[in-house]
């Protein structure tokens, strides 16, 4: 079931949710960065370099810089395809997945204190 939410409530949920992930995980991420780790979690796999960087509609370096960030902080790892060694594979992480798990919840905390 859809929920509607006013513009104003919206950002506020929004808000909340930055604040609380500054304040409370040392893993800053942009929002390009929280985009492409979203789309990796939440869309099936495959996921290549190539292929988010077509989807985002940004170039393969900008999604590199990207993936080296996520990479250093453990949320998702590269492997080269055995198939086409051009390609570049992106793998979940555990520890990716109890990332957004967490960043779920707070959406849903959240969510839980906007008025009604």
């Amino acid at each position: 079931m859809p929920i509607e939410l006013t513009a104003s409530q919206a950002l506020g949920l929004w808000h909340g949710v930055a604040l609380n992930q500054v304040r409370h995980d040392a893993r800053d991420l942009t929002l390009r960065q929280m985009a492409i780790l979203l789309h990796i979690y939440l869309v099936p796999p495959p996921h290549t370099v190539r292929g988010l960087a077509a989807t985002l509609n940004v170039t393969k370096p900008v999604i590199t810089r990207a993936l080296d960030t996520m990479g250093d902080m453990g949320l998702v790892d590269r492997v080269r395809d055995d198939t086409d060694r051009r390609n570049v594979i992106i793998k979940r992480t555990v520890n990716g997945a109890l990332y957004l798990e967490k960043l779920g919840d707070l959406v849903r905390e959240q969510g839980r204190k906007l008025p009604v």
